[in-house]
């Protein structure tokens, strides 16, 4: 994201992404088919049950309809409902059951992603293969309310979960196996706000406490803890929310990567807009340093394929992709599926 350390942007798609579908690769496509077969499944007796713009029947009054079959949210009486509106009417409706798990981050299943310049030297180092260009990215997130109503009506806490995994399916000769896992486990409060700013609807402030590790151990073991809060705001179908946080320090012999924030930075701003089914997404983040600048961008767009199951496709550019990459400035492009969007 600039920086005498960017490379990979340089470096154009066109010409260097070649796939040759033969008999070698008859045991990996089984494998991603399989495996996209138990996403899928998943997505569609699962998670729907807990989501929360899934469709309703219009005698519950007031319900959002599906996003994958709806351009936008309705009421019975005809009236829009926001994009957050509907997912905090549905939430609450859903928590009133006990250990109620619903969908906290986005829900997807990358079957193909490519990375024009992979991270070779953290892996050299560790004497470890060399990771290739292709491979599968997905990620699972999901929350459970512990207690609600907790401040005289309001402030509700969760404990959350996410998994991001990064799988180099196709590689073969290695026996496919998974690169990199970076686990997220955070517990967070959860206010509803109402009142404007910027031409906004402030709808959401939330507070917590957040611990992210990839479970390697030696040169490869990344971990750090944070305390974050949430700023959600939105206007009609656009939702933006601003993520700053604070890093716990560590002591220096424990700590594995103590440079971390010159490149992920103190924060992130994220946003989303859903228009005729689409949605289309960001995140970027930045080091705010005026020299050795750094960040990152994700863009992606999730579109309607039957009423459970969404099409994805995402691009990364910059640093902390991943854990053990996180001072590696990836470019990266992929397809597949998602079962939960963030609105």
């Amino acid at each position: 994201m600039g920086g005498g350390d960017q490379k990979g942007m340089t470096k154009a798609f066109t010409g260097k992404v070649r796939m040759s579908v033969n008999n070698n690769c008859a045991p990996q496509l089984k494998i991603v088919l399989a495996f996209l077969g138990i996403f899928c499944a998943i997505g569609i007796t699962v998670i729907p049950l807990f989501s929360p713009c899934r469709a309703e029947q219009p005698d519950t009054g007031g319900n959002p309809t599906s996003q994958s079959v709806s351009t936008s949210a309705v009421t019975t009486s005809g009236e829009e409902v926001s994009a957050i509106e509907g997912r905090i009417t549905e939430e609450k409706k859903l928590h009133v059951s006990r250990f109620a798990i619903t969908p906290h981050r986005q829900n997807y299943f990358l079957a193909v992603t490519y990375d024009s310049d992979p991270n070779t030297e953290t892996y050299e180092f560790a004497d470890e293969d060399e990771p290739k260009h292709f491979e599968v990215k997905f990620q699972l997130s999901f929350k459970l309310l512990l207690w609600d109503n907790m401040f005289r009506g309001n402030g509700d806490l969760f404990c959350a979960y996410t998994q991001r995994s990064w799988w180099q399916l196709y590689d073969e000769a290695l026996s496919s196996p998974f690169r990199e896992t970076n686990y997220e486990p955070e517990l967070f409060l959860k206010f509803d706000t109402d009142f404007d700013v910027l031409g906004l609807r402030n709808r959401l402030f939330v507070i917590g406490l957040n611990h992210q590790s990839n479970g390697r151990g030696g040169v490869l073991s990344r971990s750090w803890n944070r305390i974050y809060a949430d700023l959600i705001a939105e206007r009609g179908n656009f939702v933006i929310g601003l993520k700053p946080w604070y890093r716990i320090p560590e002591d220096e012999e424990e700590d594995d990567n103590p440079n971390i924030e010159k490149y992920i930075g103190y924060g992130e701003l994220f946003g989303a807009y859903r228009l005729k089914g689409h949605v289309l997404s960001f995140m970027a983040r930045h080091n705010l340093r005026r020299h050795e600048n750094k960040g990152a961008l994700e863009l992606g767009w999730s579109f309607p394929i039957t009423h459970n199951v969404r099409g994805y496709a995402q691009y990364f550019n910059g640093y902390g992709e991943s854990l053990v990459d996180y001072y590696d400035n990836a470019n990266r492009i992929g397809v597949g599926l998602m079962v939960f969007d963030w609105i």
